[in-house]
């Protein structure tokens, strides 16, 4: 059997990772890929982006499966393409894709089928959206409408810092087009929490639950990033949690993917905030998460590859997903500055000390693993309990090396 990923992060190195684990698995293509997948079992890298030489690549090479990673394929049709030349692709339609790709399309989409989310409000115009902002309680949440790397949300504390976010989003355009739409949002309190699933467009199959740590400083401070580690189970996930999870978020999601045609067999990520009055949909992200994948990954038990083939079959309702004991902790080492500026080409060492290290902004170049991105890796560690897991994961860490390495010291402990 002959895999294709598509991506070059920790998530599609922590994908490729698992599904070589299958024993009917000859072969994994990573397109790009990074460093990491460049030296992982089974895998090879095939330096192609474009949608529809991927789609050739995948047809010449007799590809059984193609798993998408990142969302802006998904957005651009990249499902839509290998269907249409009868290739078999895990992810969603760039119609369902859309529940990630616009915030005010997702927020439509809650408020039409009533999962439970916070109020908003939609703009397009700089002055409607300030005169708003004039008047609204405060905090108040600020979104780009369009996909910004996960950095397109900002928590406002008063008026001023929300007339500073708009003029970025919306005149500076930092986010080329993303913020020229926003969604002003109610501002809730609690933990939050990641539950990556899994549909077949009949059912949706939960994941473990776990918890992302987004802001670049320790004690959740500073701007947010893509994400500097993760933590599986949720210790906020209670049973009570999740039920009331299923019965307001879940189930009404899953209605309107019917009801809206949506038909798919992908990852619904659904990023949840556990208040006082019950857990919240924050947001839908519809591929796997980042860096929640390398946390969540090493705790599934199940084949990765059957539980995907079942989704695509639309036989998810029969299939047992289960679950390793214990916990699993992720940490991710960044460049300095980043999410702002950084510099890269730095040589990676103490990697072959650790455990386990997924790859991210990493490249493999004169046999040597170079840093080439913000996020540049993550050490993962299972234990019996979270507070092992983390322990583990810090211990690897401080083995690994590179020029401006910086990571948060918190990971779990919050």
């Amino acid at each position: 059997m002959k895999i294709l990923i598509v991506g070059s992060g920790g998530r599609e190195h922590a994908i490729a990772w698992k599904v070589a684990q299958k024993d009917s698995v000859e072969k994994v293509y990573c397109a790009p890929g990074n460093g990491g997948t460049a030296v992982e079992n089974k895998c090879e890298n095939v330096n192609i982006e474009d949608i529809n030489k991927l789609a050739d690549f995948a047809a010449e090479n007799n590809i059984d499966l193609t798993i998408v990673g990142p969302e802006v394929p998904l957005m651009n049709g990249i499902v839509d393409k290998f269907k249409s030349l009868g290739l078999k692709a895990f992810g969603p339609c760039a119609d369902a894709a859309m529940l990630e790709g616009s915030k005010a399309y997702s927020k439509d989409f809650m408020k039409k089928y009533n999962v439970k989310t916070a109020a908003y409000e939609v703009f397009e115009n700089k002055d409607e959206v300030l005169k708003y902002l004039k008047s609204c309680e405060y905090p108040t949440v600020i979104k780009a409408d369009g996909l910004a790397a996960g950095k397109g949300v900002v928590i406002c504390e008063n008026y001023e810092q929300a007339e500073e976010t708009v003029i970025e989003f919306m005149v500076n355009d930092i986010f080329k087009g993303s913020g020229k739409k926003l969604v002003v949002e109610e501002f809730l309190e609690g933990p939050e929490a990641s539950i990556l699933s899994i549909t077949d467009g009949e059912i949706i199959l939960p994941f473990i639950s776990a918890k992302d740590h987004k802001q670049i400083f320790d004690g959740g401070k500073g701007p947010n990033t893509g994400g500097m580690g993760a933590i599986c189970p949720n210790p906020y996930c209670t049973e009570e949690v999740l039920e009331a999870f299923k019965k307001d978020i879940m189930e009404p999601t899953l209605k309107g993917i019917k009801e809206e045609k949506l038909d798919f067999a992908g990852i619904i990520f659904f990023g949840v905030m556990i208040t006082k009055k019950g857990p919240y949909l924050l947001e839908y992200n519809m591929r796997f998460g980042d860096p929640e994948t390398q946390a969540v990954l090493p705790m599934m038990k199940s084949d990765l590859v059957d539980l995907i083939l079942a989704s695509l079959d639309k036989k998810l309702s029969s299939f047992d997903l289960a679950w390793n004991t214990g916990a699993s902790c992720c940490v991710v080492a960044a460049s300095a500055g980043y999410p702002g500026k950084y510099e890269t080409g730095f040589e990676i060492t103490g990697i072959d000390k650790t455990n386990r290290v997924f790859a991210a902004g990493v490249k493999y170049e004169d046999n040597t693993l170079k840093t080439s991105g913000g996020r540049v890796l993550c050490t993962e560690a299972l234990g019996d309990t979270i507070e092992d897991a983390i322990e583990r994961a810090y211990e690897d860490l401080k083995n690994i090396n590179f020029n401006g390495i910086y990571y948060r010291k918190d990971i779990g402990r919050l």
